[in-house]
């Protein structure tokens, strides 16, 4: 855990932003009577306001008021971030950026930050770990973040996708095997079982896993010892397995896809990631990181504004952060200036309100204006159609309640009643 220690001006200044650097997992040390310590620690990172001197300037971010930039630590000067109170989800982005380890999860939305909390107390028990969420959520982030909390965080962490690999190929990848064991097999090895000894495995895509070979897991996990293939004796290991899906195990299971046993060895603590439409405050935060880890050495690296952060918010993000990856890249690309606008940001396909919504042709001129419009449009309709149920129309919609609650106070925001005042009871 990284210890933060900020100054004095900056806890009068930016409270909330401290506030939520510690809800991400940051200690935050205590300040000296001049705003910092006098004598700086090993290993601690300094939050200064603008015009006070950094206490260990390679270890130091400058936050000033003044317009917008970000400008990371080079040669041994401090980083230093600017932004004012509309851009503070981008700039507490960019804070949080510049202090956090390179595999420490990026969160802000509530949601995620209670997953993180309890995946931090379920890291300090040595259990078995599924989790379930749809493609690109960041799954294999959280379970790092299991192993990197946990008391084996010195050991290795070991991923394998079982989808990847066919079935043969992939009983010798885990379980390992002896020379001449098969055709081919010149050598023995050691499978990733015993190469993550004494620390963490994940099995990745594990509903892909063939039945047979799901019995030889089980086993593994009860035992706690492997059988290499050619060998007659059980192998001891030391391994903490984490289990990644994103189809429900417990339906491929009624399906006869996947074995009930193992289902129940490997759910000993799930967890679940969500879309990431339906955790909003995130997607500023990713974006900044994800800016300053495809920046480069541009010498300014661009900052998105609001028309840019807008329709990002408003996409319904099929690919998830895979996909908000895809577009920061392109950003960057496109931006060629200090900021990335909302003309710089192309999605990987257009969803279906942005199609019905490009052959609108009395619609506004910019794309935003559009999609929003189409958008509301959608919603008063299958709202309409449902007769006014909330869970119905989400359904419908694709998208979760709280997604929904989120729009509709957006549409009464710009003057759009979705739903009249007299039944807005019903959605609170």
């Amino acid at each position: 855990m990284r210890s933060i220690v900020p100054s004095a001006a900056i806890l009068r200044q930016h409270y909330p932003l401290v506030s939520a650097l510690r809800a991400q997992g940051f200690a935050i040390g205590s300040t000296g009577a001049n705003g910092a310590d006098a004598k700086p620690r090993s290993g601690e990172l300094y939050l200064v306001a603008e015009g006070e001197t950094p206490p260990a300037a390679a270890r130091t971010v400058v936050i000033g008021s003044d317009g917008r930039c970000i400008i990371p630590s080079r040669d041994g000067s401090p980083a230093r971030v600017a932004f004012g109170p509309a851009d503070a989800a981008v700039g507490a982005g960019f804070v949080r950026a510049l202090l956090a380890e390179p595999e420490m999860p990026t969160a802000a939305d509530p949601e995620s930050l209670a997953l993180y909390a309890l995946a931090e107390r379920v890291a300090a028990a040595d259990i078995t770990v599924l989790i379930n969420g749809p493609t690109g959520t960041g799954k294999e982030v959280l379970a790092r973040a299991i192993h990197l909390n946990s008391a084996r965080a010195a050991g290795p962490f070991i991923a394998i996708n079982c989808a990847a690999l066919p079935e043969t190929m992939l009983e010798a990848m885990l379980f390992g095997h002896q020379k001449g064991a098969f055709t081919g097999a010149s050598a023995g090895g050691e499978g990733f079982f015993r190469a993550a000894n004494g620390g963490t495995l994940l099995l990745d895509e594990i509903a892909e896993m063939p039945l047979p070979l799901q019995a030889k897991l089980l086993r593994a996990l009860q035992e706690r010892e492997v059988v290499p293939i050619g060998a007659t004796s059980p192998q001891a290991i030391d391994v903490r397995v984490i289990a990644c899906a994103n189809r429900d195990l417990q339906d491929e299971v009624a399906a006869g896809r996947f074995r009930a046993d193992l289902y129940y060895r490997l759910s000993v603590f799930p967890l679940t990631t969500k879309p990431l439409a339906e955790r909003p405050q995130d997607i500023p935060a990713l974006a900044a990181t994800l800016i300053l880890r495809h920046a480069g050495n541009r010498q300014t690296i661009p900052w998105p504004d609001m028309s840019a952060i807008d329709l990002l918010l408003r996409h319904d993000w099929p690919g998830n952060v895979r996909e908000l990856e895809n577009v920061v890249q392109r950003a960057l690309l496109f931006a060629g200036g200090d900021t990335i606008s909302a003309e710089h940001i192309v999605f990987d396909r257009p969803t279906a309100l942005q199609a019905s919504a490009a052959n609108d042709q009395s619609a506004p001129a910019t794309l935003g204006n559009i999609v929003q419009m189409h958008e509301f449009q959608a919603i008063r309709e299958t709202l309409a159609a449902c007769n006014g149920s909330r869970i119905e129309t989400a359904k419908r919609l694709g998208i979760s309640e709280r997604t929904l609650r989120y729009r509709l106070a957006k549409a009464r925001e710009q003057g759009d009643e979705i739903v009249p005042a007299a039944n807005r009871s019903a959605w609170a």
